[in-house]
């Protein structure tokens, strides 16, 4: 089984150190990370989408992580099991 959590933040610059902190707090059920935006030569998007694959046998860890991401407001997460 997969357990992946996608995360929007925007407006990614303002909020992304916050998001940052959450994640390097629950970085040990972290397996995988991807960091998406758009971004051009003249100029990057304020939006952002963050992948995680996490570690499914930690389904405490996860819920904490979601409900405090979720909570955040420019924040919006979701997580995906298959």
């Amino acid at each position: 089984m997969f357990t992946v959590m996608a995360i929007k933040i925007e407006p990614r610059v303002k909020k992304a150190p916050e998001v940052q902190e959450i994640l390097t707090k629950y970085g040990c059920i972290i397996h995988t990370r991807i960091g998406l935006h758009e971004a051009t030569k003249d100029s990057c998007a304020n939006s952002g989408l963050v992948l995680l694959n996490l570690l499914t046998d930690e389904k405490e860890e996860i819920k904490n992580l979601h409900e405090e991401l979720d909570s955040m407001e420019g924040v919006t997460a979701k997580i995906l099991e298959m």
